[in-house]
């Protein structure tokens, strides 16, 4: 008996495994409770695991992370020379060691100091014009509501600008994080750049309602009108006192919109001269400051320390040259009109006899300009453009009443139209040219023969050539006439069809001067000069006009 060993236990088989003895009886909502501890320590230990490996990544990034805790948050990212000269020798010391980026002295640096609210830095090819603009963004990343956006024309170009983004910004804002499927930079402020890229009016909507405390536009003149450039301003607001909001752009002549870039930033003041700009609001005259930085191959030390970008610009043609080594805006390649010059075809204005034959000529548009030229044709057959028409953004009504009045008691035998405003709009009503003639503006439509718009540009370079008796051109334009003068010299040559124009270009001027000529006018005899009386100037309710 004393052999026979005591029957052991029996095990709970309904004990769960890492529950104490205590715990097996307790209720559910205790039971819930002890497990929700468990999921919190856990969590506990992975923030702890993750926060050690971010202590290590960042102890191994010596660049970013100074040893001295004394030199953290003490200076912003993007500092100007005076700003750093007023910081403790120590903090000197260490942003002068940790600089990213320092701009060249000269022009570069004026643009990125510059206080303007519109900018334009532009001239010579390799003047840094680039770089400034990808930093200039920069300068109030440390404020939450800031918001930028930068511009190109075309997706490769863009593609080009983000790259070079990227090797500056991370070390800029060591937080600062790019998200590809937005295109944009997110900084730690909370501040964003956007990247996009506009090639006309469609892409440029999907900005329309967007508020940017900066944007700029790079290599602006490859946009042939301003109006991409007029949509963007509008989106500049800020909700932030503290940030103000500037309008940036670059661009080099020479491109097809090189005209009114230089007519908005180079004519009106001396370069590096700020100028104001007055515009009418519903609260008033209000202005904006604009400013023109001139850039030059010189700026940029890292390109003159060998000669071999400078020889090669220098070999260019001249025109070119001109353009890309000097930054000459008023140099223009291929002109479409070399023969047109300024100090020969333009004269001042007089009196147009009155037995000379008179016309207009007109090239509608709404969104684009309309224009409305009148000429005067001589004894000679020598044609004066005495008097021009050129808006925008006005109805076929009123711009035909805006016509009538400017001939008002004026004798005009005839007009010539677009021939394609008799085209109507689908169930719309009237045509545009009905419109007009509805109003009393009469008009008979323009040559739309084939080939009709080279034999135009041929008739054109005969009549602005000398003529070998008289050493005059056959065709002359009134100073008064200022559209025509202007646009006349710069209209480029298009590159697909050297025999006609760039129709990118600000074209309407001459349209409606290729029209006129092509017109088959008949110049007046020397007899007719006392032929017309006082019953015969024409009345807008003639019925029939120029035929």
């Amino acid at each position: 008996m004393d052999n026979i060993e005591p029957p052991k236990p029996k095990r709970n088989l309904g004990r769960k495994r890492g529950v104490k003895q205590e715990q097996r009886n307790l209720s559910v909502k205790v039971k819930a409770r002890f497990a929700a501890k468990r999921v919190i320590k856990k969590q506990d230990e992975k923030i702890k695991r993750a926060t050690h490996q971010l202590h290590t990544a960042r102890a191994k990034k010596e660049h970013v992370l100074k040893t001295d805790s004394a030199l953290k948050g003490t200076a912003p990212a993007v500092m100007t020379d005076k700003e750093i000269e007023q910081l403790s020798p120590n903090v000197q010391k260490h942003v002068k060691e940790n600089i990213i980026f320092e701009p060249n002295k000269g022009p570069q640096t004026e643009f990125l100091a510059s206080s303007e609210r519109e900018v334009f830095y532009g001239g010579a090819r390799g003047g840094g014009k680039s770089y400034a603009m990808l930093i200039d963004p920069l300068r109030y990343c440390d404020k939450q509501h800031h918001r930028g956006l930068l511009i190109r024309r075309s997706m490769p170009e863009l593609r080009d600008m983000i790259n070079h983004s990227q090797r500056l910004y991370g070390q800029a804002y060591p937080g600062a994080k790019w998200r590809e499927q937005e295109k944009e930079w997110r900084f730690p402020s909370g501040a964003r750049i956007e990247f996009g890229y506009a090639e006309n009016l469609t892409d440029v909507l999907r900005y329309q309602g967007q508020s940017y405390t900066w944007i700029g536009v790079d290599e602006l003149p490859q946009y042939p009108t301003p109006e991409i450039y007029n949509f963007l301003r509008s989106s500049l607001r800020s909700v932030d006192p503290d940030i103000p909001v500037y309008m940036r752009a670059t661009g080099n002549p020479g491109n097809v919109g090189s005209l009114w870039v230089k007519e908005m930033f180079v004519d009106p003041s001396e370069p590096n001269k700020a100028f104001d700009v007055h515009i009418d609001t519903v609260a008033g005259k209000k202005s904006i400051t604009r400013r023109f930085i001139p850039a030059k191959l010189q700026d940029n030390p890292y390109l003159m320390q060998t000669d071999d970008y400078m020889i090669m610009l220098s070999s260019l043609p001249e025109v070119q040259r001109k353009q890309f080594l000097e930054g000459d805006w008023s140099a223009f390649e291929n002109s479409a009109f070399p023969e047109f010059d300024i100090t020969t075809h333009v004269i001042q204005p007089f009196n147009i006899p009155r037995n000379w034959l008179r016309f207009r000529t007109c090239d509608w548009g709404y969104s684009s300009a309309a224009c409305v030229l009148w000429i005067a044709v001589d004894f000679d057959n020598n044609f004066w453009v005495y008097r021009e028409h050129y808006t925008q953004r006005v109805t076929a009504d009123i711009f035909a009443r805006q016509v009538m009045e400017k001939e008002h008691n004026e004798y005009v035998r005839y007009g010539i139209l677009d021939s394609s405003t008799w085209a109507r709009r689908g169930d719309a009503g009237p045509s545009i040219a009905e419109t007009m003639i509805n109003e009393g503006c009469k008009w008979r439509p323009s040559d739309r023969s084939p080939r009709s718009r080279v034999a135009g540009k041929l008739q054109l370079h005969k009549l602005l050539s000398k003529d070998p008796d008289t050493g005059q051109p056959k065709l002359k334009v009134f100073s008064n006439c200022t559209n025509l003068a202007r646009t006349m010299p710069m209209l480029p040559v298009d590159k697909n069809n050297p025999e006609d124009v760039d129709t990118h270009a600000e074209d309407h001027a001459y349209d409606a001067l290729r029209y006129g000529v092509m017109s088959r006018t008949v110049h007046p005899k020397s007899y007719d000069a006392n032929r017309y009386t006082e019953k015969e100037i024409f009345k807008p309710a003639d019925r029939v006009f120029g035929y």
